[in-house]
């Protein structure tokens, strides 16, 4: 992939970590129908490309992560309503298809549409200046989409609070800290390098293992108990074989350890 034909996000590849960072700033990371081909390029080739074990999304600029969809720009629809589709499908990577891990770092604003990244996130952290906040029904919008996926990741009280309150309530880093939104918070100049050492850990590791573990955890969701462990125990049969073999058990210590 050529990462120059990309607009709106900057993105580099380096010792199996797919970095990409937001890139409008001045429009407070909103996404529009440029945004969403980008990342159905990136999602496309992070899923068939091997050398991509992890991808750490950020964003630009001081004052957002992302405020969700650019309400100028917006992105495309069609006329036909049984023919739309929701935006989740271009931004989200499980919806996509691409099962390699993301950690998200966020700060700022993070609002409305920015939850589709964070929703199907694996690890999500994020600096202390962080708020969340769904601004869909001050608006007169119904808040759906996004407060779905929520409920997935945070308890159903607290998702119908943001929802409901829109903007006249902001989360803090602190509250969402306390109810697993994010696992980790920290001053904004640590921000992106404490993203680059967990993605360097990960990308340590042996890569059908995390490939693995990802899908079958993110799948169980999506069925009842016996069915996700059956599913997940055909995921173990796949891939353990595979996983194991490129490990040098005998050179294992702590976070030091050799793939063969």
């Amino acid at each position: 992939m050529d990462f120059s034909t990309l607009t709106t996000v900057e993105a580099t590849l380096h010792d199996h970590i797919l970095t990409v960072t937001l890139n409008r700033p001045n429009k407070l990371n909103a996404f529009n129908q440029a945004m969403l081909d980008d990342f159905k390029s990136l999602w496309a080739y992070a899923d068939i490309t091997d050398d991509v074990h992890v991808i750490v999304l950020r964003a630009a600029g001081e004052r957002a992560f992302s405020s969700g969809v650019d309400v100028v720009e917006e992105y495309d629809t069609v006329d036909n309503p049984f023919s739309r589709r929701d935006p989740a499908h271009w931004l989200c990577p499980k919806l996509a298809g691409c099962w390699k891990p993301v950690i998200c770092a966020v700060h700022g604003m993070v609002a409305g549409g920015a939850f589709y990244w964070l929703n199907e996130a694996d690890i999500i952290i994020a600096a202390e200046d962080v708020e969340f906040f769904d601004p869909h029904v001050s608006f007169g919008l119904v808040a759906a989409l996004e407060p779905i996926g929520l409920t997935r990741r945070i308890p159903l009280g607290d998702v119908l609070r943001m929802a409901l309150l829109g903007l006249d309530e902001r989360l803090s880093g602190a509250q969402a800290l306390q109810m697993s939104l994010i696992s980790e918070l920290l001053p904004r100049d640590e921000l992106w390098s404490r993203a680059q050492v967990l993605a360097e850990r990960i990308a340590a590791k042996p890569p059908v293992a995390i490939q693995g573990t990802v899908r079958a955890i993110w799948e169980s969701l999506d069925t009842g108990r016996t069915h996700a462990l059956a599913r997940g125990m055909s995921y173990v049969v796949m891939g353990n074989e595979i996983g194991s073999a490129q490990v040098d058990r005998s050179k294992i210590s702590g976070r030091n350890y050799e793939l063969r």
